[in-house]
């Protein structure tokens, strides 16, 4: 996701679920059938860019492995606080996939 419109859209209509680590926003626009990812890791949470860097690529190829399970038109931006920050693969993956289930929950029951 590179459009700004995207973002603030799924931002304030999107569901949203999360926890101390990542909060997830997940939409579905169902005049598309394309699936788009955005991830937003504030730089007054982790301060270098190599760290944020970081965190962006481990989201980014965990997200790879769960394309097929957005719906089509979805649209999921995924937000990473400063804890997220020297964790592992795994653990990351296992709070993007509570939070995604959530979020998705929460959008589909409105």
């Amino acid at each position: 996701m590179v459009d700004p419109e995207d973002f603030r859209r799924t931002f304030r209509q999107g569901a949203r679920a999360g926890d101390q680590i990542l909060i997830v926003h997940a939409r579905t626009d169902e005049e598309r059938n394309d699936r788009l990812v955005g991830f937003v890791v504030p730089k007054r949470e982790i301060k270098r860019a190599t760290g944020r860097n970081r965190v962006k690529r481990q989201l980014r190829h965990l997200m790879r492995d769960r394309l097929d399970s957005i719906p089509e038109g979805g649209r999921i931006v995924v937000r990473a606080s400063g804890r997220a920050f020297g964790r592992s693969a795994s653990e990351l993956g296992a709070h993007l996939d509570s939070a995604l289930a959530r979020a998705w929950k929460r959008w589909e029951s409105k």
